[in-house]
């Protein structure tokens, strides 16, 4: 499994606002990039936080990306995975439409009667006790076939990933923005390191839109 974390953020590191409002940050040609890279995937996984902010659809926009996936062998749309401890998933959700398959990840202590509302619309993954264990949720959604997973929010996810040590590609559109906020999300919130910081290795650096586009693979685990 291959796992890219995408993600834009402004100047001063920012994914939002502290309202947690959706905010232009990139342009048209980073939304191409975006587009790209999410038909080249397997799955496309947000957290639940982001599905109650932005209530994305995670889908491919372009028709000749969709076209070129079907030719692969491969689905229309790639599968769309919400991380989600508690089900709090809304069930008119756009990620819950019928564009794609899309799998919810849930720990154990999760409500009955909001699984049994959520398995109406999604297949239902359960890992961990009290929060998603990250590990076993991946590899529950390798064991479906999705290798190429591209992930898109938010920072507490992001966190996570780094935290369990999954995060194989770092890709970050930079924005000519500044945002500012001591309580506005930026790219890896949740507890923070202390010690046994995540080491980067910057591939590549790309002008694009007002912004540049970084590229960074994991330093070995």
């Amino acid at each position: 499994m291959h796992i890219v974390v995408n993600a834009a953020m402004s100047a001063d590191g920012k994914l939002s606002s502290r309202r947690r409002e959706q905010i232009a940050i990139s342009g048209e040609a980073d939304f191409a990039r975006v587009d790209r890279l999410r038909a080249d995937s397997d799955a496309v996984v947000v957290g639940v936080g982001t599905v109650l902010a932005d209530d994305p659809r995670l889908t491919v926009k372009d028709e000749t990306l969709c076209e070129r996936r079907l030719e692969r062998g491969e689905s229309k749309q790639p599968a769309r995975v919400v991380v989600d401890s508690n089900a709090r998933t809304p069930e008119d959700a756009a990620i819950l439409d019928d564009a794609a398959t899309t799998y919810v990840c849930l720990s154990d202590g999760a409500p009955v009667d909001r699984r049994m509302d959520l398995a109406a619309h999604a297949e239902l993954l359960t890992a961990g006790d009290e929060r998603v264990d990250l590990l076993r949720a991946f590899a529950a959604l390798q064991q479906q076939g999705l290798e190429r997973i591209m992930v898109e929010g938010g920072g507490e996810l992001i966190f996570s990933l780094f935290e369990a040590g999954l995060v194989d590609e770092l890709s970050v559109y930079v924005g000519a923005k500044i945002i500012g906020g001591r309580d506005a999300p930026t790219l890896a919130d949740g507890d923070g390191f202390v010690a046994d910081f995540p080491l980067l290795s910057l591939e590549s650096v790309e002008r694009l839109d007002d912004g540049v586009l970084l590229v960074w693979s994991v330093d070995d685990r």
